[in-house]
C-alpha cells in the first residue's frame, strides 16, 4: 500500500484534539515550525493508521504534530508547530 493511499486530511484529529482543546480545533492555524507555512489543522496531512496519529505539514511533509490516545490518557506532541492560533471562546 501507496504512502498516500493511507493518507487522510486534518480533520481526522478533530475528535481526539477536540477533547483536550475547548471549541473547533480543525479551524486553528498552525504554523510549520521547518517551512514557515500557515494551515489550518483541517488542511494538513494526517497518517492515523498507528497506535497514534501524526499530521505532516502538506508542503515540505515535515512532523507537525503527533496524538495518541490510550488507557484513559491523551499525548500531544507539537514540536512540529512554531505557533498554535485558537479562536477564543465567545462571552
Amino acid at each position: 500500500m501507496e504512502t498516500a493511499d493511507l493518507m487522510l486530511d486534518g480533520n481526522a484529529l478533530g475528535g481526539a484534539l477536540g477533547e483536550v482543546f475547548v471549541g473547533e480545533i480543525t479551524v486553528a492555524r498552525s504554523t510549520c515550525a521547518s517551512c514557515g507555512a500557515v494551515r489550518e489543522i483541517g488542511a494538513l496531512a494526517v497518517y492515523a493508521q498507528a497506535p497514534g496519529s501524526v499530521a505532516r505539514c502538506p508542503g515540505g511533509g515535515a512532523v507537525l504534530l503527533r496524538v495518541v490516545r490510550a488507557e484513559g490518557r491523551i499525548w500531544l506532541e507539537l514540536q512540529g508547530v512554531s505557533c498554535l492560533e485558537l479562536r477564543a471562546p465567545e462571552d
